[in-house]
């Protein structure tokens, strides 16, 4: 492993400035002493903005294929070519795995077990890979499952340390660049099937509510309450138990993704 590995520089440089969007977004809610900080157009920008630029870092580095061209590999070892599209999926899955972690971040230790489960299994897919596989960003991601297991040492229940927009989005962040860089964009929609139900509950939610609205505002609900945490909760789940069974769902998901490694 190679600390001088320039990917890690990058992968980091992400992952704190998803950090510090989240720290100024945490900060105005503190200070204003209200739940809004950021705008919701102008904090989804800088993320795009963010995201852009480590696309930027990546491509003069030729680590998403440069001019070679760019295939997204699926199961049974099929593979997708992108090419240039791999710009903007690439923008997708950062927007989109920082605001499903954002989301699951919503009960104590919930995101910070399942990111700590999930990290792990990226970790052990690029070991597994042998001679495909990529030991830097293996290296980091069990550091990364690491921080976040010694982080849930103070946000477990009762939780003593909120990880709020400021972990949350640096976590999605993290995890987004390092699929991107090892080519591991379906184990990570796999292993992160909690992250993606979460995201997925609240979308279905507002788009039935908004379907189904009358002329006096009310709309049918397809979850008691979402995100998808907050459903099971108000059908009669403790706060530990809720928890408990979605970092169980999250280590099957990687043993599932593991199984079905090419």
């Amino acid at each position: 492993i190679s600390p001088a590995d320039p990917r890690l520089l990058a992968v980091a440089a992400i992952t704190l400035a998803y950090m510090a969007i989240g720290a100024v977004d945490d900060w105005r809610s503190l200070t204003r002493r209200t739940n809004t900080g950021l705008k919701p157009r102008g904090k989804l920008l800088l993320q795009a903005g963010a995201a852009v630029l480590f696309l930027l870092w990546t491509w003069q580095g030729q680590w998403l294929g440069g001019p070679e061209p760019i295939s997204v590999a699926l199961p049974l070892g099929w593979l997708l070519p992108l090419g240039l599209l791999i710009w903007p999926l690439g923008l997708f899955v950062f927007l989109a795995e920082s605001n499903a972690t954002n989301l699951t971040d919503g009960l104590d230790g919930l995101a910070a077990g399942c990111g700590a489960v999930v990290f792990t299994g990226l970790g052990l897919q690029l070991m597994l890979r042998g001679h495909e596989g990529d030991p830097a960003l293996a290296a980091f991601c069990v550091a990364m499952a690491g921080c976040w297991l010694g982080f849930l040492a103070h946000n477990r229940h009762p939780a003593r340390l909120f990880m709020g927009d400021t972990g949350s989005l640096a976590m999605g962040a993290a995890l987004s660049a390092v699929a991107l860089l090892s080519n591991s964009l379906w184990p990570l929609l796999l292993m992160g099937g909690v992250f993606l139900a979460e995201s997925l509950s609240v979308i279905a939610q507002v788009w039935v509510f908004k379907a189904t609205k009358g002329a006096d505002g009310q709309g049918r609900r397809l979850l008691r309450m979402a995100p998808l945490h907050h459903h099971f909760e108000l059908g009669g789940l403790g706060e530990e138990q809720v928890v408990i069974r979605f970092w169980g769902a999250s280590l099957l998901l990687v043993v599932l993704a593991l199984v079905l490694l090419p």
